[in-house]
């Protein structure tokens, strides 16, 4: 063995320990970062081919790994905007170029323009519901848009679809034809009456009066009428006749409508769009009028007060009025092998090489974890083994600084011995 292999293997260690210091000071600067995962030194003889009688030292090469697939624990937040994945997966970002990349730091908070994103400055993507129910694209980042919680700070939806159930009473007197409401006249009379709010396309509400009135065995008028049309303290007459009127037939033998019967009435709301009220389980039994459900959609303009985001990844914008209207559904990343993942600065990571392919899809889905809300993801150094990495690094690098002192001090004798 040469004095210079020697000193080289010394240096090669001095080197390799100190690569592993670096990734130990990394580690502990990094123990409070979110969603940081630690990176390791591993080390690997460097044997070099032996001539006969003489050994040829070689050294020792490092290879840096990070521990991205070992989860940190989750610490709760108070910001409904902070996320971290149970599980496995990560979330989809982007820089300011619109590069995409992954990421386990779930701190985010609206910038001045409503988007989302992290203390590092990327934006969360996911998929909105603009175009309806939205559907990852596997293999890509295609249809992904930043996910902004200002889009829906103001909306009015009109009424478009209701439900009335209630029960006829099948003793009541049947109503002579000159005198139902359908006829709009001042003798009108009727067996029961109820009201529904809906919203026209403004989001103003609009009170329509429904009129039950049978005309015959089993057989049932519903004429429904506009509020505002109705004559002061007597309704009848109204200024117009009836927005739209429906007969129900119902079976004599169980009280339920027959199958040749009207199941629903379609209206045009004053002011708004066409309303269809599913009347298809109305009873008629020998019980008084009681309404047993009645529910219709739309609302009045109300403003966001805050956004939800349930397990699954689905962003809710939830309004003054208590409505969640979904917004977006974030997107969750996914490779083969995490742990070759390129790190990038700002504790995102891009593909490697040796990762996989990325596949995209929906927390709670496949192999992804589920996404919680108001939590982050903790960085996984444990600094107490750290620390412990750390004394020995410092003892094997003092002691490869003494196998390079004793070579070169052994050179000084070789080149004395001239002297």
């Amino acid at each position: 063995m040469s004095l210079y292999g020697m000193m080289r293997t010394g240096a090669s260690g001095m080197n390799a320990q100190a690569s592993r210091l670096g990734t130990v000071a990394d580690n502990i600067a990094n123990a409070n970062t979110t969603g940081y995962k630690k990176a390791s030194t591993e080390f690997s003889s460097l044997i070099l081919p032996n001539v006969s009688g003489q050994y040829n030292s070689g050294g020792v090469t490092t290879d840096v790994r990070y521990s991205i697939t070992q989860q940190g624990a989750l610490e709760f937040t108070s910001s409904g905007t902070d996320l971290a994945i149970n599980g496995d997966g990560f979330f989809i970002v982007n820089d300011p170029n619109g590069l995409p990349f992954l990421t386990r730091a779930g701190s985010f908070v609206p910038d001045a323009n409503g988007n989302l994103v992290n203390s590092a400055g990327y934006t969360l993507l996911g998929y909105d519901y603009a175009s309806g129910e939205p559907a990852p694209v596997v293999n890509g980042f295609d249809g992904l848009v930043p996910v902004n919680v200002a889009s829906g700070s103001l909306t009015a939806q009109p009424s478009t679809v209701g439900i009335f159930t209630a029960n006829l009473n099948a003793s009541a007197t049947a109503i002579a034809a000159a005198d139902l409401p359908s006829a709009n006249a001042a003798t009108a009379t009727y067996n029961s009456k109820s009201s529904l709010v809906v919203y026209d396309n403004l989001g103003k509400e609009v009170l329509l009066d429904f009129y039950y009135t049978k005309t015959a065995d089993n057989t049932w008028e519903v004429a429904v009428f506009d509020r505002n049309d109705a004559a002061a303290n007597t309704s009848f007459p109204y200024a117009s006749g009836p927005l739209a009127t429906s007969t129900l037939e119902f079976d004599p033998t169980n009280g339920l409508l027959t199958a040749a019967s009207a199941s629903d009435i379609t209206l045009a709301v004053p002011g708004g769009t066409s309303l269809t009220v599913d009347l298809a389980k109305m009873s008629q039994l020998n019980y008084n009028f009681v309404v047993q459900n009645a529910n219709v959609d739309g609302n009045a303009p109300s403003a966001v007060t805050r956004v939800e985001i349930g397990t699954d990844g689905t962003l809710y914008a939830q309004y003054e009025n208590g409505k969640l209207d979904p917004l977006y559904r974030l997107a969750l990343a996914s490779v083969q092998s995490p742990d070759q993942l390129r790190p990038m600065p700002g504790n995102v990571y891009a593909q490697g090489v040796d990762s996989g392919v990325i596949t995209t899809g929906f927390a709670g889905s496949g192999q992804f974890g589920t996404i919680v809300s108001g939590a982050l993801e903790a960085s996984n150094v444990d600094i107490a083994e750290e620390l412990t990495t750390m004394i020995a690094s410092q003892r094997s690098y003092t002691a490869n600084s003494k196998v390079f002192q004793t070579g070169s001090d052994l050179m000084d004798v070789l080149v004395n011995l001239k002297r």
